[in-house]
């Protein structure tokens, strides 16, 4: 993964890894209900993803409740919505010295090991690359948004004591992503969006930094991912040490990669819903040029959406991502 960053950053054209499984699940004429909780069908829609468009990279769907519905949490599951946590399962401290680190085997967390391991087996011409939540996202679905922000202020130890076991979890799903032979993983923190920067490294990054060194080598890259950051956590993001970092559509981007070292890659950052989902297939191709001619001379650059593409995207908004791309280097 090392030589293929070096390859992507000397590269006269720019790449593109949109982050949207969801029009995969589309395409196959399946349900979102059925491709997160069947690992099978979210590799089919994966492997269907890569032969009809060109992207760098492969990536699994960005399912926010996991890890969650893992530790206890009831999830609200449509047929083709996302599915949310319905209930958080801490409601005071004691809930947190009692909580238990789940096994990997609880939950939905066997089909996602399973979906990234096929997607290893089976598309070879391009890395795959795994996801998780981020501690501080994950802190905030066990314990609810509401009360994770005033505790830190009221009891920064309790909420401390849950980020060490959220993280302890997540370094343990982490290097089982790893072992399923998938090339890489992002990791989406965006509820560390919501605080400022010093609280940002002190609840989120700090934590972000002892998973990376786990499971980061020249074979395996990190990307970080906070589509919450409007600019204020971008210096944060960079010192947790990971490969790369995915911003949301919230940030200028052009301000954003000027305050990223060149040798981290920079991807981003297309808004997911404006964008892809309401424009015309003309309006995405305008944005999507207009983007590429903001940023697309740094060589850290790959183009993407701000965050995983809903369901309803259409198809030709995809389609005119990526002539954008095409058009942007003739």
């Amino acid at each position: 993964m090392q030589q293929w960053a070096d390859q992507v950053m000397s590269s006269p054209v720019r790449k593109a890894i949109p982050i949207l499984t969801h029009p995969g699940i589309q395409l196959i004429g399946r349900k979102v209900s059925e491709a997160v909780t069947d690992g099978y069908i979210h590799y089919c829609a994966i492997k269907r993803l890569q032969e009809e468009f060109p992207s760098a990279a492969a990536t699994t769907i960005m399912d926010l409740t996991v890890e969650a519905e893992a530790f206890g949490c009831q999830v609200r599951m449509e047929e083709n919505e996302i599915p949310s946590v319905a209930l958080p399962v801490i409601s005071k401290e004691e809930d947190i010295q009692a909580l238990k680190i789940p096994s990997l085997l609880n939950g939905r967390i066997p089909e996602y090991l399973k979906a990234m391991q096929l997607a290893a087996e089976h598309i070879i011409d391009r890395p795959v690359l795994g996801g998780c939540i981020g501690p501080f996202s994950l802190a905030g679905r066990l314990m609810g948004m509401t009360e994770i922000m005033t505790e830190m202020f009221l009891n920064p130890d309790m909420v401390f004591l849950l980020l060490e076991k959220c993280t302890f979890f997540l370094i343990r799903y982490a290097e089982a992503v790893k072992e399923t032979g998938v090339h890489g993983i992002i990791m989406a923190e965006p509820a560390a969006g919501l605080l400022s920067a010093d609280q940002c490294d002190a609840f989120s990054s700090s934590f972000i930094r002892r998973i990376v060194r786990s499971v980061q080598d020249e074979n395996f890259l990190f990307i970080l991912h906070n589509c919450g950051n409007a600019g204020h956590c971008t210096a944060s993001m960079v010192e947790t040490g990971a490969g790369a970092l995915h911003f949301g559509n919230a940030i200028d981007l052009q301000k954003a990669i000027s305050e990223v070292p060149d040798h981290i890659l920079v991807l981003g950052n297309l808004d997911p819903v404006t964008d892809f989902c309401m424009a015309t297939p003309e309006e995405m191709l305008e944005r999507t040029l207009k983007l590429l001619e903001k940023v697309g001379k740094n060589k850290n650059f790959i183009l993407s959406s701000g965050c995983d593409v809903p369901p309803q995207a259409p198809l030709a908004n995809i389609r005119a991502f990526y002539q954008a791309l095409l058009q942007s280097q003739s």
